[in-house]
């Protein structure tokens, strides 16, 4: 059996949800009322009910985000809801609390969230082996730890492949809460990453100011497509349920050409998840819409500088270096690219992101609404496309259409019209009408077809048409339309009755945790979670963060990303070019926040700790 292969998309909401469909997203993942990671995402039971309805359609699933920890007062609300979304047919729940496999459920399909820092074989195994039939793996890993978890369980494996990158592991960074008591884990984070910092040395020296030395760019692994497959993944996820509908459209119709053409090279072993072939009016390219700049991150190890120190906001799409001012306007290499309303950006001499709108662009020659002072030879980018924006926007710059066959055959009383679909599903109609000849006996099978293939605004196109005639009949026109527009409406309530959702009761399992002791980052919030790790053998349980967090004293995130590696002043990769150590402990220091860098270089991991915290320095 051919193993499937999907693209898994943002929506923000309904609207987003249908444009990722028509864009060519074999499934969506969306947030409901409560409890989803991103608190500002949310929807109503009734709109995911639509998108649901919109998405089966094409065989593509709904999932829902449910990845926020549960508070006691809170597992009732979750538990109700769990059961709307069930009776509303969604496909599978995204879920990070333990809790939820505690409670009375429907047999509804759970995936554990990356929030549940997936990247050890044994826990994915336990995941598994606990009922989860899909895990969403941290996006630290590497190939061969992909491949590794691969072969150890055979569980569905998901891995981001486009978008914005936590720079801390997933669901493990205590920062928004310790600043503010807003919490990532309860869908509220505060990005306290994506702000400016000076970076000062052991000595109390400021070696870098005002940069966002914990941003780092966006997330493209688009390349690694095939390699991931190989290594065991089926489900390829974009980041953005906060992003617009351009950034959606365009990210989706991007990997759905991409996929596309590894699946037609290896039809023998793949196949795609969902049904429909998506036409596109714009040319889809990942730096037209939002980004800082890309990273593949760690899936081929760590060998680049990852950091997107000058500016957490969109860089674009590069256009070229500025040649010169010449009065009220710039010329730029490539500038008969540029448009009016386009937004550019570039790095100005302070070091930070600076901007301009293109008043009016001709001849290579851009007019902006304010003439700054740019340094010749600096790098512009375009992060406001003005005429990609406007195409891609509208509704119909993005087509899914199922493949259809239509036979127009004849019977004792009359005609009759069959309508087979790509997947086998079938309708028909029959019409009482008198076989009369046509007018001097001419064939008019040519108009029939003509208004047969006049599938307008459903969601068919018509692949073939046959005619079954054993005379040339004379038919009307209206006739002929009437006859289209029934049995088309009856195959998609075909389609919709014959689509299957996987069903999977939860069953309480007892086998054994890998780990007995389990900290604060494992972010046990309720009594049910608790109930659940104790009943696979875990003996100590230290209580989620939000409810024990020590002011001033705490690790606050755990992360792959290193400054001291960004600074070309890691003892394992740069060591023959080393140079004067740095003196630690290194501090970020951004107003009133202060943060103490702990660098652990046997995991390859840098820890973040609030001001006041006391540990030992790693001796190289």
């Amino acid at each position: 059996m051919k193993k499937k292969i999907e693209i898994l998309a943002p929506a923000k909401d309904l609207i987003q949800g249908i444009a990722a469909i028509n864009s060519g997203a074999d499934a969506v993942y969306i947030g409901a009322p409560q409890f989803g990671a991103r608190s500002n995402a949310t929807n109503s039971i009734e709109d995911v009910a639509e998108l649901v309805k919109y998405a089966h359609l094409f065989y593509a699933q709904v999932f829902v985000v449910i990845n926020t920890i549960l508070y006691d007062n809170e597992l009732e609300t979750c538990r109700k809801m769990i059961w709307e979304l069930y009776n509303i047919g969604v496909d599978a729940l995204i879920v990070q609390d333990m809790a939820i496999m505690e409670m009375d459920l429907p047999p509804i399909i759970l995936h554990a969230s990356t929030q549940a820092n997936n990247r050890d074989p044994k826990k994915i195994k336990f995941l598994k082996d606990a009922g989860m039939k899909r895990v969403v793996l941290a996006r630290e890993l590497n190939l061969h730890q992909i491949k590794e978890i691969s072969e150890a369980s055979d569980v569905e494996l998901e891995f981001f492949v486009t978008g914005a990158l936590c720079v801390s592991f997933s669901g493990n960074c205590y920062m928004s809460v310790a600043n503010g008591e807003r919490s990532a884990n309860r869908g509220s984070c505060a990005q306290n990453c994506r702000l400016p910092y000076n970076l000062i040395d052991g000595n109390g020296d400021t070696l870098i100011k005002n940069s966002h030395l914990l941003s780092i760019k966006d997330f493209d692994v688009s390349d690694q497509i095939p390699n991931l497959i190989e290594a065991g993944i089926c489900s390829f996820k974009i980041e953005g349920r906060l992003k617009d509908i351009v950034y959606v459209k365009n990210n989706v119709s991007y990997l759905r050409q991409k996929l596309d053409s590894f699946l037609e090279g290896n039809s023998d072993k793949y196949t795609k998840a969902s049904s429909g072939k998506c036409t596109f009016t714009f040319d889809s390219s990942l730096d037209r819409s939002f980004n800082r700049g890309y990273t593949d991150y760690f899936v081929n190890e760590r060998y680049q500088s990852i950091g997107s120190w000058e500016s957490p906001k969109s860089k674009g799409q590069y256009i070229g270096k500025l040649i010169k001012t010449v009065g009220n306007s710039y010329e730029i290499e490539n500038g008969n690219l540029l448009n009016n309303g386009d937004g550019l950006c570039f790095i100005n001499e302070n070091n930070e992101a600076d901007g301009i709108y293109v008043n009016r662009a001709e001849n290579g020659f851009v007019f902006p609404n304010v003439l700054k002072e740019i340094k010749e030879g600096t790098f512009i980018y375009r992060n406001n496309d003005a005429a990609f924006i406007k195409v891609v926007e509208r509704e119909d710059s993005a087509v899914r259409k199922i493949s259809i066959t239509l036979l127009l055959s004849e019977n004792e009383n009359g005609f009759e019209l069959t309508a087979t679909d790509e997947d086998g599903n079938g309708s028909s109609v029959t019409l009482v009408h008198p076989k009369e000849p046509t007018k001097n006996n001419e064939s008019i099978e040519e108009n029939f077809k003509v208004n047969l293939a006049k599938t307008g605004f459903t969601p068919y196109i018509v692949d073939e048409i046959t005619i079954q005639f054993s005379g040339n009949w004379f038919l009307p026109i209206s006739k002929i339309n009437e006859m289209r527009r029934t049995v088309l409406e009856q195959l998609t309530e075909t389609r919709l009755a014959n689509y299957h959702r996987e069903e999977q009761p939860i069953v309480k399992t007892s086998h054994p945790y890998p780990e007995e002791k389990l900290d604060f980052m494992y972010n046990v919030a309720n009594k049910s979670a608790r109930k659940f790790y104790e009943r696979h053998g875990v003996t100590e349980i230290e209580k989620a963060f939000e409810l024990q967090w020590d002011p001033g004293k705490s690790r606050v995130m755990t992360t792959k990303y290193c400054i001291k590696y960004e600074l070309e002043k890691c003892p394992k990769y740069h060591k023959d070019t080393l140079g004067v150590k740095v003196k630690e402990p290194l501090v970020l220091k951004q107003g009133e926040l202060e943060y103490k860098l702990k660098f652990n270089c046997k995991p390859c991991e840098m820890e973040i700790w609030e001001k006041d915290a006391e540990f030992e320095i790693e001796e190289d």
